[in-house]
């Protein structure tokens, strides 16, 4: 029998970030269409360091990213993890400041580069979109407070439910309704959950043991999402 022929892969446009494109007139849209780059990135590629300058607003048209910092021998601390249709390193384009982290591909991706002085002419001409960008950045604000107070008070098996359940509600499910769609190295997960490898490894089997989650390597299946919503509260 005939192998089934592989469904064409639909390539992103910058029609498809609907918190800008969706928000400009026709005349703007016409505008950004000509003046703005789309960039293909590879796993582990990095899209910019810290220190860097931006150089215009990077919209994450598909894929996964993780911005992260270094600190105290070099160990990486995960800040955030984006998903199309994300805005990535924009707090330093409107500071007109250096970026403060890094960022790495996970998963391969498209990413929309718009320069600086094009945002800034839609900015001026579009209220909505200035308000756009200022209602993410408070939310990331206030996501942020609260990673910063809830990873150093929570117990291991708090920051490490509390991470998974993160990841859940930025990247969802596969089709099984239980397998997350992001798959991590144990580094990568210890490093957003503010611990060790081998202490992210333990707690993992632990939650094995106790049938709140089935893992095979990367693989991670939430098993009983209210048990492990429960452990993230109660920290």
């Amino acid at each position: 029998m005939a192998a089934k022929k592989k469904s064409e892969e639909i390539i992103p446009t910058i029609k498809d970030i609907p918190n800008l494109y969706n928000i400009l007139s026709e005349e703007e849209r016409s505008y950004l269409l000509d003046n703005h780059t789309t960039l293909a990135y590879k796993k582990n590629d990095i899209i910019y360091r810290e220190s860097d300058k931006p150089t215009g607003l990077l919209c994450l048209g598909s894929g996964k990213v993780k911005i992260f910092k270094e600190g105290v021998g070099r160990r990486e601390q995960i800040v955030r993890m984006a998903s199309a249709p994300d805005f990535i390193g924009y707090r330093a384009l409107f500071a007109e400041d250096l970026h403060i982290a890094a960022a790495e591909v996970i998963e391969p991706c498209t990413i929309f580069h718009i320069p600086r002085t094009v945002i800034y002419k839609l900015m001026q001409t579009n209220p909505a979109l200035s308000m756009t960008f200022m209602k993410s950045m408070a939310k990331e604000l206030g996501f942020a407070r609260y990673r910063t107070v809830t990873l150093t008070q929570k117990h291991i098996r708090g920051r490490l439910a509390e991470s998974l359940c993160v990841l859940k509600e930025v990247y969802g499910y596969e089709e099984d309704g239980q397998t997350l769609s992001v798959y991590l190295s144990r580094e990568d997960l210890a490093n957003f959950s503010n611990m060790t490898t081998s202490n992210a490894i333990r707690t993992l089997t632990t939650f094995v043991n106790e049938k709140v989650l089935a893992v095979n390597g990367r693989v991670i299946k939430i098993l009983d999402e209210d048990t492990l919503e429960k452990i993230s509260r109660l920290g």
